[in-house]
């Protein structure tokens, strides 16, 4: 019983700070997107790439979280982008506390789009509010087409799956068709997007994805009284 009232607790304070980050977020129009997968995914490259086309005059920043280096980092801030490593000494997710102490003074910066690189995990992560707009589950081609059976909670909880590193699909025993078919068993609504960070399939799709979603962001959060465009 204590063990299950302190992890209650720990919760209930980190969506505390989780709901004022949105707040803040929401402040300032920034899209926060939350990438949750395992180790070797591909969650880096993902986000390198992603960094590499995103259209010009994007004001983009990225957190990544990980046990020990900066070696993600260290990879990401190639691209010119504001880019944070956030070290957890051992703790299998990032929370909302160590999200808040990294993020504090970019908020005012009015940026577009916030990429959080979680720590590779399926499970921790996925119990953790860190103010995101949406939660994106990384699942590559070399894992297994029944992780969304075994880990369901992050594919019930994520917007969107990027099935990645497509092109392994020649040399890896790996059904798309199935693994689609067991995360929508999980989630009807989830929005899959093959990718690989390799060739760059499914990058423009990706990147449309991502376009569609800053913009609505923009419209959503307008004050009231505002008018906002309908289609």
């Amino acid at each position: 019983m204590n063990r299950i009232a302190i992890e209650r607790k720990v919760l209930s304070e980190n969506d505390r700070i989780a709901e004022e980050l949105r707040t803040a977020l929401n402040g300032t129009d920034t899209l926060s997107l939350n990438f949750i997968g395992s180790p070797g995914a591909g969650k880096t490259a993902l986000l390198e790439r992603t960094l590499e086309r995103l259209p010009r005059g994007t004001r983009a920043a990225v957190l990544t979280g990980d046990i020990q280096t900066e070696n993600d980092a260290n990879r990401l801030r190639r691209y010119g982008y504001p880019v944070r490593q956030i070290t957890t000494g051992g703790a299998c997710h990032l929370d909302a506390r160590m999200v808040e102490t990294h993020l504090r003074d970019w908020i005012g910066d009015g940026l577009d789009l916030l990429l959080i690189e979680n720590v590779g995990n399926l499970v921790c992560p996925t119990s953790y509010d860190l103010g995101e707009d949406a939660k994106v589950v990384v699942l590559s081609v070399a894992e297994g087409e029944d992780k969304p059976l075994k880990y369901p909670g992050i594919f019930r909880k994520a917007e969107l799956m990027l099935l990645n590193k497509v092109d392994l699909l020649p040399y890896v025993p790996f059904n798309p068709e199935l693994a689609r078919e067991n995360a929508r068993r999980i989630h009807p609504e989830i929005e899959i997007i093959e990718t690989s960070y390799t060739t760059g399939a499914g990058f423009d799709r990706w990147l449309n994805w991502l376009a569609s979603r800053v913009e609505r962001k923009k419209v959503s959060v307008k004050p009231a009284g505002e008018a906002v465009a309908t289609a």
